[in-house]
């Protein structure tokens, strides 16, 4: 046990506020424990890929966290965190959302899907196109251009070019493969029976 130490000026010292608990340290420990506290009293059940899932997370967490950290789901990918780039967009109710912005309390009693929700073997008509015209160049945004392909498609079975760059507005791609996104698109159309060209 470390003793009281008073200093010249009448004060306990810092080390001996620490030792009986009156010191910073202890309060911060307080802290860390109420809010420990708070987040096992947040269990959350959602469902992705229509599988029920059971998580612990604080309700502000952003959804796309926990699909990576908490249950695995590496395909999201994070890019900027603030909904600019597209990388993390899953569908949550069938529509693409960025799950980087996206509170997973918001996300329960919702439909979430991922890109590894989007077929098992890699049969989606969008990835096959995605197959079909080598769009993948570095790869790294591709789950989230995926993800809003396969959301414009359930909601307009054969758009257009600008139908197609409207949906993949706001979805970056470094490596500058829009052309090919584009095009495959436009393949996963025909490959759904619904492509005119």
């Amino acid at each position: 046990m470390v003793g009281t130490v008073e200093d010249p000026g009448g004060r306990r010292s810092e080390r001996s506020k620490l030792a009986d608990g009156t010191g910073s340290l202890q309060v911060c420990t307080d802290r860390v424990i109420q809010d420990l506290s708070e987040w096992r009293d947040s269990q959350m059940r959602l469902t992705v890929n229509d599988v029920v899932h059971d998580v612990d997370a604080p309700p502000e967490m952003p959804l796309l966290w926990v699909l990576r950290d908490l249950l695995g789901m590496t395909g999201t990918k994070y890019g900027c965190g603030i909904a600019q780039c597209g990388a993390c967009t899953v569908h949550i109710d069938g529509k693409q959302q960025r799950s980087c912005v996206i509170p997973v309390s918001s996300a329960e009693g919702r439909s979430i899907t991922t890109i590894e929700g989007l077929s098992k073997d890699g049969s989606h008509p969008v990835q096959r196109a995605w197959a079909e015209h080598d769009v993948v160049q570095c790869g790294y945004c591709q789950s989230g251009q995926i993800m809003a392909a396969a959301a414009l498609l359930a909601e307009t079975p054969d758009p257009d070019d600008d139908a197609i760059d409207m949906a993949m507005n706001g979805l970056i791609c470094r490596c500058g493969t829009y052309p090919r996104i584009r095009a495959a698109v436009h393949r996963a159309a025909e490959l759904n029976g619904r492509g005119a060209r």
